[in-house]
Parts: structure tokens; sequence; C-alpha cells
């Protein structure tokens, strides 16, 4: 980098509160009535757009000033940025005094946890955390180690060992019942998962590695198994709340019945309507059954919609009276006007594509910003035709999704020289490192490793490997960089910055050999350095960035929201949370919305509904459904098919929609006035004479 950053510290922070708080002229009154709730068990059903996160924030502040002391409040929520967001609010109403809440996601606050208590457990206490490559790397190297790669038949990849692994702790299914539902072909294998997952177990132990997983899983054990220590965690809060309930799996709930355990005193909030993370582990029982869990829960239903218009509450509405078991609510609002969301019918796909981007040109002549606008979807290869008529248009879009920050690879090898710095232990990290590195493969790669370990992982055993006479300048180097950063510090620079500079120096030109299109990747690089020197520690780097892991880097610090005019295109799942003026649903076919794969199994259609319900819910003033009626689909290994509207859009709900049919243009006008031609040829002649008999001869 051209000059090293500059820290900058803040200055103390002083917010007093600006009035107090009139709860019941600043709610209505189901708001009121869960924020003001008095202690005991409280289950607030928040149907979409019904302001719950306003309800949340206002409960923070009714405990403060109720006198509940801020520290004594945990908030949990799936984003460290919603914690951090409702957190603030908190503090607008009440003053810096909310700033004691302790407020997080639920990996986050185990990672707090576990370095406060591990020791006492008998967790290292300088354990590293695995984001999920790493995690499925290790599991690879558990799946070789065994020799299960060898296989005449073949075994399963990391990945799917990994997905097996997780489900099982998330969700208490038994491995033999995930196998049997998700993968019947590897049912034999059943014994070879349990060898592999004991072995990656053991590996994370001896190493001082814990995955996503276990974070939750100590937390959990922690409150279950050891009594002492149970008494000292639970009895940090009087107070538990939780956003997003619904999104909570088995081992949460445990969690928070184990939180529990000297109070009754939680309060959850979620929308049974838009539980659609089963394939993550999350499911719609702790919700649903939280009232009996908890006995004597009070539930408080938020049914006043602030987002959407009445005639799309009216479909939506219909839309989720369908689901088979559910909290019943009936969403309204009192905002005047809109006209019914759009049923659009189309010929095929380029017509359903020409109508979307047709119908976007028209609501930005009026006025609507394109990034007020979003094109959402079941599965993102259903935008394919979409993105390429609106690159033809020069329609700008940002799809969500893809790669992100902390998956590209060039991140991955320089934090791969910081996680080896903080655990010497780290097996997965070693390997990538190793595997940067000129004249060493993997047979010496893997040579290193285990005498790294037959020397107990200390801090000289990779220095005391003798590597091959190619490998012998790239160990060396390496020897030299690792001793240097353990000795020196960076000056006027953050440690954490110093040290990425100084792998830097090496790596750079590594990356320039091995990877195309360079200067982004070092842009990357750029602000990954920069940003970290807002850190402390390389510890606290590190959990950082495996805890709330970046999506771009954007979201490492820069720039924030993008300002671009810019139409989004999203799958349902990513666009929960959002909203958006005008929403275009695409693809509303059986097979594609519901999924086909989701056809045999009544929990799976149920869940496709609430996702349904979910992408819907997210327009404002205009909503559009569309579908088209011929097919040309290699995926379903057929030519044209003709295809039937999603069953979700029955009859009855058919009726709250506007059915739109598109007109379908001419390839060239005809003159009636023109006189007829006598045909030049007579295909009918020739085509009769095909069979006709030959002449007689």
């Amino acid at each position: 980098m051209s000059s090293d950053p500059r820290l900058y510290p803040p200055r103390e922070r002083t917010v007093e509160p600006k009035r107090p708080v009139d709860f019941a002229a600043e709610l209505n009154e189901a708001q009121h009535k869960a924020a003001t709730h008095p202690d005991g068990p409280l289950l607030i059903v928040a149907g979409a757009g019904t302001g719950k996160t306003r309800t949340l924030v206002y409960r923070v502040a009714h405990l403060i000033e109720r006198g509940v002391p801020p520290q004594r409040i945990l908030l949990l929520t799936f984003t460290r940025r919603s914690a951090q967001e409702m957190l603030a609010r908190a503090e607008r109403l009440v003053g810096q005094t909310s700033r004691g809440v302790h407020g997080g996601t639920f990996h986050g606050t185990a990672h707090r946890l576990l370095r406060r208590f591990g020791p006492e457990v008998g967790l290292a206490a300088d354990f590293t955390i695995l984001d999920q490559g790493d995690s499925e790397d290790l599991m690879q190297i558990s799946r070789a180690a065994l020799g299960l790669g060898d296989k005449t038949k073949r075994f399963p990849k990391k990945e799917t060992l990994h997905h097996v692994y997780s489900r099982h702790v998330n969700t208490d299914i038994p491995v033999g019942a995930i196998l049997r539902d998700e993968y019947p072909r590897f049912v034999e294998f059943e014994d070879d998962f349990a060898r592999v997952f004991a072995d990656f177990t053991a590996r994370k132990q001896d190493r001082g590695l814990l995955d996503y997983d276990d974070l939750l899983l100590y937390w959990a054990l922690m409150l279950e198994a050891v009594p002492a220590v149970a008494d000292k965690v639970a009895g940090l809060y009087d107070h538990i709340l939780v956003d997003e309930y619904q999104d909570t799996n088995v081992l949460q709930a445990r969690i928070l019945k184990g939180m529990c355990r000297m109070h009754r005193n939680i309060t959850v909030v979620g929308d049974d309507a838009q539980s659609i993370y089963a394939f993550r582990g999350a499911t719609i029982r702790n919700i649903l059954d939280f009232p009996r869990e908890y006995h004597g829960a009070k539930t408080v239903t938020l049914e006043e919609n602030y987002r959407s218009t009445q005639p799309i509450l009216d479909a939506t509405n219909l839309l989720i009276s369908r689901a088979e078991e559910r909290f019943s609510k009936d969403l309204y609002s009192k905002r005047t006007g809109g006209e019914k969301p759009w049923l659009v019918t189309a010929q095929d796909e380029n017509q359903q594509t020409r109508f979307v981007v047709d119908r976007i040109l028209e609501l930005h002549e009026e006025d609507i910003p394109l990034r007020e606008m979003a094109v959402l979807f079941r599965a993102g290869y259903m935008s394919a035709d979409l993105e390429i008529e609106l690159t033809a248009r020069n329609i700008p879009f940002d799809k969500w999704g893809g790669i992100k920050f902390l998956e590209a690879a060039h991140v991955k090898d320089v934090l791969a020289f910081l996680r080896v710095l903080e655990n010497p232990r780290d097996e997965v990290s070693w390997y990538r490192l190793l595997l940067l590195m000129p004249g060493i493969g993997e047979v010496t790669a893997r040579n290193a490793v285990q005498s790294m370990a037959d020397l107990a992982w200390s801090h000289d055993s990779f220095g005391r490997f003798t590597p091959p006479p190619r490998a012998k300048e790239a160990h060396g180097a390496l020897v030299r960089l690792l001793a240097d950063l353990r000795t020196r510090s960076g000056g006027d620079e953050s440690r954490v910055a110093y040290e990425i500079a100084r792998v830097r120096a090496m790596y750079d030109d590594i990356l320039r050999e091995r990877y195309d299109r360079v200067d982004p990747r070092l842009s990357d690089l750029d602000q990954l350095q920069t940003i970290a020197g807002g850190y402390p520690d390389r510890a606290t780097f590190l959990s950082a960035l495996a805890l709330e892991p970046p999506s771009s880097t954007s979201d490492l610090g820069f720039g924030g929201e993008s300002e671009d005019d810019t139409l989004v295109l999203s799958t349902a799942h990513s666009a929960k949370g959002r909203e958006w003026d005008a929403v275009f649903l695409i693809w509303a076919v059986d097979g594609w919305f519901p999924m086909a794969r989701a056809l045999g199994s009544d929990d799976e259609i149920e869940e496709e509904r609430r996702l349904m319900y979910v992408a819907m819910t997210r327009a404002r003033n205009h909503l559009a459904v569309s579908y088209p009626l011929n097919v040309y689909d290699t995926r379903r290994g057929a030519d044209y098919s003709m295809d039937q509207l999603s069953r979700f859009l029955d009859r009855g709900v058919r009726r709250a929609f506007q059915r739109v049919t598109l007109e379908t243009p001419t390839d060239a006008a005809i003159d009636p006035e023109a006189p007829a031609k006598a045909p030049e040829v007579d295909l009918k002649a020739l085509l009769k004479n095909r069979f006709a008999p030959p002449p007689a001869p």
C-alpha cells in the first residue's frame, strides 16, 4: 500500500434520552401490550411488516426503565448488525445506560461465554474458530486418514460428510435417519460416517479448534452437564430476548431452556409463517410449541402491517391461510388505495422476461428508483434469461449471492498465515499455507504436518522439519517470516495490520503467479489490511471475521449500502427481512415454486408455501406474480412442456389478484384490402400426391 493507515481513536460518546418514553402513545395496542409485559415467558407472533423490531426495542427500553440493570439483559439475534441496530435504537429512547445490554448472535454470545468459562470445562484458552470451508477441509483430512477415499464404491465427499455432521448436531436427528431421508445411496456407509465424525471431533479437540456447531454445542453442554458452571452462566442474566425465533434449531432451543434455569423471563419474537430455513436445521416446532414448552406463556399477536397496501395483504393472507398448522393472524393496513397484485400469464420464458423488463421501465418512468424494485425467484438459475435481457437493455442490476469475501481463495490464503501464528495446532491452515509455497506438494505438506504433530505443535516444530531439497528455499523463507512475526511488533501500526503487511511481502508475488485478474484481489487484501488496523489483537480480528463473515469488502467497513440506482435480483431466501416498492415474483410454476424435490414431503411443501409468502410480503405498493405456460427446460429432460400454475395460487387465492394476459406481438401487419394472389405452389396437392397410388402401367 502507498501509506500506512493512521489509527484514530473514538471520542467518548454521551447520549441522553431525548424525552421520557410514552409507550402507550408511541406503540399500537398490541405492541404496547408486548413491550410492557411483566415477568414470565412471552411469545410475540409478529406478522410481516408489523413492527417487530420496534416492539423488541421498546421492550428493552421498558425493562431498563422498570429498573432491570442493562447488563442483566441478553438480546439474541441472527446477525450482529441486527443487534447493533436494536441497541442503537434503544439508546435513543433511554440514553447511554442501554449500552450495558449484552446483544449479539447466538454464535457470538457462545464465543464470548466460552472464552470466559471454557477453561473451567476443559476447553483450551487459545482455541480458534473454523469457518465452514475450513471445517470441510478438516473433514477431508479425517476421511483421507481413515483410507475411506480409497473405497472401490464412491465414498461421500467432504461437503456431504460435513452437511450430515452439522445437521445431526443441530437437530438431534440420528445420522442413520439423515442418510435414509437425504442420501439413501450412502446408507451402507453409516458406520464409516461415525468413524469420520469421531476422528474429526478428536482432531478439533487435539488442535484447539472449534467450528460453528461446536460453539453452540459446548454452550449447551456447559448448561446441561456442569451444574456449577451452568449456574454461573445462567446467573449472568435476568431477562433473555430472542429475535426471529422461528429460525432457531433444536440445539438453540436447548440453550435457551438452560439460560432460563434460574428464572422464566424469556421473550421471543417471530413469525411461524416465515419459517423457511429447515435446510439449515431450523424447526418451526420451536415457535409453534413455545406455549407448551413454557407453561403459562403469554402470546401477543401483531397484526397491523405498516409495509404493504391492503390489496397485497388480502392476497398474502389468503395464501398463508392454507397452511396446515399456524398461529391465526389476519394482517391489515390503515394505508388507503393500491390496486390488486397482478397474476401474469406468459406464453413462455421469453415473454415473461419481456413483461418484467417492460414493467420495470414503466414504473421507473413513474419515478420509482430501480433500487426500490426487486425480482425474486425460488432458485438462482431461474434468472438467467432475465439477466441477459437486462444486460442487453442497459438496465443495471445487482444479483444477491455469489462468492463471499472470506470464501475468496486469496483472502483465505493470507488469513492462514495469521491462524497458524495464533494457533500452531491449526492443521487445516498449515496445509493451506504449505501448499502455497513453491516446491512443496501434498506429500511434503503431509510430512511436515505430521512432524509438527510429533513435536506437540511447538512454535519451533516447523523449523525442525527437514524438507526435501526442492522445498528447502521455501521452507527457510517461511521459517524466517513466522519467526519474525512472533518476535516483532508493528511500531505505530496496529499489530494485526503489521502482520498482514509482512505476510504480503511474501504472498503478493505468490498471488501474481497463481491467479488471474490480480488487481481486484490485491485491492481486497488492501482493504483487509486496513480494516485489521481497527482490531486490538490477532485473536479478536480472526474471531470477528469467523463469527460474522462479511459478504463483500463493503461489509468490512467500506462504503455501506450502495448509492447506485440498481435493480435487485434475489432468491426468496435472500430477500427475507427486506422490502421494496415493487416486487416481481417469477416462475410461479409447480415444480419450480414449489421446487420439484419438495413435492414428496408434506413438511417441505408447507415450507415452500411459507417461502412464497415471504417473497410476496416484501412488496409495499406493487406486486406482480408471473408464470410461463410453456417451458423449454433441459434440466427436466424435456423439450417443451405445458406447465401448471403453482398449487399455492388456488382458485380462492387467485380471486385476490388482477389477472393479466400479455399481448403477443405479430411479426408483420396484414393488409385486409390487399388482393389475394394465386399460390405459386399448392402444398396441399403435393402432400396429397405423396400417398396417391402409382399410375397404372
